[in-house]
């Protein structure tokens, strides 16, 4: 299958039977990201999140207590 990264749309081949490929076909508006880009945000987060000023907050989608 053949991928499209939205950060620097370098196009990959990933196989078409992988969790990754199953997951973009049954639900479109997940995104593809590449390797060199997933580890570029993960290490500025993480630099971030060393600063101290950096707030994770949690997802929108959570449980709601009636």
């Amino acid at each position: 299958m053949r991928v499209k990264c939205s950060l620097c749309d370098k196009v990959e081949t990933i196989d078409s039977w992988s969790f990754e490929a199953k997951r973009l076909r049954n639900k479109p508006a997940k995104t593809y990201m590449c390797q060199t880009c997933q580890e570029r945000i993960s290490e500025r987060t993480a630099e971030r999140n060393a600063t101290g000023h950096f707030n994770l907050y949690p997802s929108f989608r959570q449980k709601r207590r009636w």
